[in-house]
């Protein structure tokens, strides 16, 4: 569980080139600096770690490019204190940039094998979500709603309803849509039954998945 300064160096290079893909939030940009990604992911695959690039981790899953990591945060405009809930909580590094962003997040995953190893190293790394919960992420978490925004981190073939239901009025839906490629969208719930969508073009996704496995 090492973070040298060469780490430390790599992540302001990482940094450096998200500016550069034109990321400006200054918030995201310093989470992602401060994030240990290598401690993510498997050893054989450290000296990527910092990469703009995504890479397998167990369950047959992805830790997503950091770009996509850093688009996605930017689209949700996280403030400090805010209730997001993560759809698909995977190796834990969007998790993580949440936390830093300062959301009370709650994250449900359906992989057991990734829900179990996320929930227990965490916390090792200091990052905190208020709930880590192993289920189906098409259902959201109802008891726990409404949310400021909602983030998805994996492609859905279709918009799930219960999770524009447990928006706050206000708030934010960022979720990939689509099967092979996916577009990644935003809605902003303006009333109880009237959302704004936007469209932010195309990214690659591993499939969200419904039920427990």
């Amino acid at each position: 569980m090492k973070d040298t300064f060469k780490h430390k160096g790599l992540r302001q290079q990482l940094v450096n080139v998200l500016k550069n893909k034109g990321i400006t939030n200054e918030a995201v940009l310093k989470a992602i600096g401060n994030i240990p990604r290598h401690l993510f992911m498997d050893s054989s695959f450290l000296d990527h770690a910092y990469q703009d690039k995504a890479f397998p981790i167990a369950a047959d899953q992805t830790i997503s490019q950091p770009y996509t990591v850093a688009f996605q945060s930017e689209l949700l405009e996280v403030k400090k204190g805010d209730k997001v809930l993560e759809i698909g909580t995977g190796s834990g590094y969007q998790t993580a940039v949440l936390c830093e962003l300062g959301a009370k997040v709650f994250s449900i995953e359906r992989q057991q094998e990734l829900f179990k190893k996320t929930s227990k190293f965490l916390p090792k790394l200091g990052y905190r979500a208020k709930k880590l919960i192993f289920g189906d992420g098409y259902k959201g978490l109802k008891e726990e709603a409404p949310f400021d925004s909602i983030i998805v981190t994996a492609g859905a073939p279709f918009v799930p309803k219960p999770l524009l239901s447990q928006l706050k009025i206000g708030g934010r839906l960022v979720i990939p849509v689509g099967d092979d490629v996916q577009i990644m969208t935003l809605f902003i719930r303006k009333g109880q039954k009237e959302f704004e969508q936007e469209e932010f073009g195309e990214f690659r996704f591993v499939p969200l998945l419904e039920d427990k496995n």
